[in-house]
């Protein structure tokens, strides 16, 4: 009899795509859940592929059919989880899924602001196996969010004052959450705060991208209005560019600073910091490309 696959919702993502790289280097079955499954069929050969729309509760009986276990992550766009992520995993629990491992926020279980919250409670509340991830702040917003601003403009843009950040690279929280749904044992219930090995300030960013470019990059401190101006410029729909200000100005308070050895202690070894994402990934800030 085949394993049952792991199901990993939000597979192109950031996160999502790094558990499924993760779980597919230890060779572990996956079905990955995308709301278009040509996404995935076009590069990604042999593996298994599943449509999910979790705004569709029509799309959730086949995702979750066969499957043992299910990383999840909550779709930015999405703020109202009752619906939708928690009516998601009261589906997968129904159909037999026995451990499911969120990946959450820091301060998630204190935040009632924060839908990760309403997502926890919901996990406690249907008995279902679980883990809890709890994520700081990524490395990869350089990559992804801070992208353009760096590679066109020479600066790193937020409104993050002097505060110290424990950047968390994601392919280490790919990695975490694979080993945790490829063997669940000793992890049942756990909930993981899980940052980078040193906190560092905006200008000491810059100053790594400096290095790594060979040219200058500065970080120039936004105030809220202007940083939230400056990502609806961007495109950014209204209530993510208001979550994206308020985790931003949360960074000078310090809410990022702390340094938690948990991450280092589940890898096995020290996790990736800040200076290494910058030099696995120069080529995402060079103009010509």
């Amino acid at each position: 009899m085949s394993p049952r696959p792991v199901l990993v919702v939000g597979a192109t993502g950031r996160v999502g795509g790094a558990v499924l790289a993760s779980l597919r280097s230890r060779e572990v079955p996956v079905r990955a859940l995308v709301r278009d499954p040509r996404a995935l069929t076009a590069c990604e050969a042999g593996l298994e592929v599943g449509r999910l729309d979790l705004r569709d509760p029509s799309t959730f009986a086949d995702a979750v059919a066969g499957a043992g276990r299910l990383f999840l992550v909550r779709p930015p766009a999405i703020a109202r989880v009752g619906p939708t992520v928690n009516a998601f995993v009261d589906a997968a629990v129904g159909a037999g899924i026995d451990h499911v491992v969120l990946a959450s926020v820091a301060g998630a279980d204190d935040n009632r602001l924060v839908p990760h919250h309403r997502i926890e409670t919901h996990l406690r509340a249907a008995g279902v196996a679980h883990t809890l991830l709890r994520p700081g702040f990524f490395a990869q917003n350089l990559t992804g969010p801070y992208r353009q601003d760096i590679r066109h403009d020479d600066r790193l843009y937020v409104p993050a004052g002097q505060g110290r950040v424990a950047f968390v690279d994601v392919r280490d929280l790919g990695e975490v959450a694979a080993q945790v749904l490829e063997d669940p044992t000793g992890h049942v219930g756990a909930a993981y705060e899980l940052t980078g090995p040193e906190a560092v300030t905006f200008d000491e960013v810059a100053a790594l991208l400096s290095d790594a470019l060979g040219r200058p990059v500065r970080y120039e401190p936004a105030t809220v209005v202007g940083y939230a101006r400056h990502l609806r410029q961007g495109g950014l729909p209204l209530t993510q560019t208001l979550v994206q200000t308020v985790l931003h100005v949360g960074l000078r308070r310090g809410d990022a600073a702390a340094v938690d050895p948990t991450l280092g202690r589940l890898l096995g070894r020290r996790p990736r910091t800040v200076a290494d994402v910058i030099a696995d990934h120069t080529h995402l800030w060079r103009p010509e490309d």
